[in-house]
């Protein structure tokens, strides 16, 4: 990627990180890098570019880097498993969100079509097929993994995990007893303040043990 190209992707997340993204324009972009709308057609040739470019430059943060510790992305130097792997890119996917809470928005909305995207993408197919998994079912794997893991990252960034303006107890008392019969049986464990980190890692264990499972069955 040329370093004017990055330079214009960088000023489009700035944009989105001080005024959501649908701020993100190619008039408000050529003003903030100082030129002309048409010169930026030289890097970007449309919106819907645009905002490819922005996805592989998130995407960007999830690859391997050199030295021992590739920062939010994969750890390298020692080569790391499978399963290491993962969790790397699944906890990296998180802090993305985390710093820039619109970009599950744009994430689940862009396919990965640009070069970095597309490596992210094909650091967990590699991940599978190393596992087990036969290949036949690793890109549904693949889907399943990114949905799971941008959703939560999604849920965490807009509030939708937080209780609102009532607890969970609170909002079972406006419904008439016996209505929630479901939530009745495990109310004693909504009430409890969640750890959103914990249950990250208790989700990524259980992606763990499905891919696992998925490797067993191909082998039958």
């Amino acid at each position: 990627m040329s370093g004017r190209r990055e330079e214009i992707l960088d000023a489009a997340l700035a944009i989105a990180d001080e005024r959501g993204l649908e701020a993100v324009s190619m008039r408000a972009l050529a003003e903030r890098v100082g030129v002309t709308p048409m010169a930026l057609y030289r890097h970007v040739k449309d919106k819907a570019a645009l905002l490819d470019g922005m996805v592989g430059r998130l995407l960007s943060a999830l690859l391997p880097t050199d030295g021992a510790d590739g920062g939010d992305g994969v750890l390298s130097g020692e080569e790391p498993t499978w399963d290491q792997r993962l969790d790397a890119l699944a906890h990296a996917c998180r802090a993305v969100t985390q710093r820039h809470p619109w970009a599950a928005h744009l994430l689940f909305s862009r396919p990965a079509v640009t070069p970095d995207a597309v490596r992210a993408v094909d650091i967990i197919y590699l991940a599978l097929v190393e596992a087990g998994v036969p290949e036949s079912e690793v890109p549904r794997l693949e889907r399943l993994i990114s949905t799971f893991v941008i959703g939560f990252a999604a849920s965490e960034a807009s509030g939708r995990f937080t209780p609102g303006a009532l607890d969970p107890r609170g909002r079972r008392g406006q419904l008439p007893a016996g209505e929630l019969p479901g939530h009745s049986r495990v109310g004693r464990w909504l009430d409890l303040p969640v750890d959103l980190t914990a249950e990250f890692e208790a989700d990524l264990a259980d992606i763990r043990r499905m891919v696992v499972g998925a490797a067993a069955r191909g082998g039958e």
